[in-house]
């Protein structure tokens, strides 16, 4: 019975999780950090809680013999994968990072491309804007140091403390955005700029392209660099990775 661990978080870890379901014998558990509140549901085992590092992670592997480690957790979730990828080396355990590709400025897009939540509070100016962020509840700290601006925070869980700030909206909600939705969300609030991160994929590209109909500056946090070990982008190359590495055990008689 093939045992798999999957790191997820995102739509691909989900679907993966679906897909593998499909399989008669097929033991997955599909691990979360725990950081949202009300995760979506799943079709396999779910764990929730962290490793304890990279030496509690392949603890975890060799204890629960997981035979292949899948990292599909978000791209800019750097530590956990750095973690995968030490613990895949320590134990032996086939591995696979599944990253969906980043986004690509088009023809329109104003985007101004910064490293880190510092350095987009920065890039927005002396001048007081009014502000959509939309890179998640953990990284807002930085735009304390702007509280001349005036802020629409969108994240999935709700921001706990608020942050010290006089002029702010705090809205949750899960993805997928559709572009009208985001485009009529802005020009409600009078958005100025928009702050996000370089997911990828479809669900959260609705506020890039509204931002493009409008004419609105993107701040657009730059992906972390890529982790070590091989990587696909879709679910069908994760699929066919699996069936390579489970079969080619098979022949050797693993």
């Amino acid at each position: 019975m093939p045992r798999i661990l999957i790191l997820g978080g995102t739509t691909e870890a989900r679907v993966l999780g679906e897909r593998l379901a499909r399989r008669d014998g097929w033991d997955v558990t599909l691990s979360l950090a725990g950081r949202t509140a009300s995760p979506v549901e799943h079709a396999v085992a779910v764990r929730i809680g962290g490793f304890g590092g990279a030496a509690g992670l392949a603890d975890f592997l060799v204890a629960q013999g997981v035979e292949a480690l899948i990292d599909a957790t978000h791209p800019y979730a750097t530590r956990i994968s750095q973690n995968a990828a030490a613990a895949a080396r320590q134990t032996g355990v086939p591995s696979i990072a599944v990253r969906r590709p980043p986004w690509i400025a088009v023809v329109g897009d104003r985007w101004i491309d910064v490293d880190n939540a510092g350095e987009a509070a920065a890039a927005i100016g002396q001048q007081p804007r009014t502000v959509f962020v939309t890179i998640g509840r953990n990284d807002l700290a930085p735009f304390e140091m702007a509280p001349h601006h005036r802020y629409l925070i969108r994240s999935v869980d709700r921001v706990e403390p608020p942050l010290p700030l006089p002029h702010v909206t705090y809205l949750t909600a899960r993805g997928p955005f559709r572009e009208a939705d985001d485009r009529a969300l802005m020009q409600t609030h009078g958005i100025d700029v928009v702050v996000a991160k370089n997911s990828g994929g479809p669900a959260a590209y609705g506020k890039i392209a509204a931002a493009r109909s409008l004419g609105i500056a993107v701040i657009m946090l730059r992906r972390p660099p890529p982790q070590e070990g091989p990587v696909v982008v879709t679910i069908e190359e994760a699929m066919a990775w699996l069936d390579h590495a489970f079969t080619a055990a098979a022949a050797r008689g693993v």
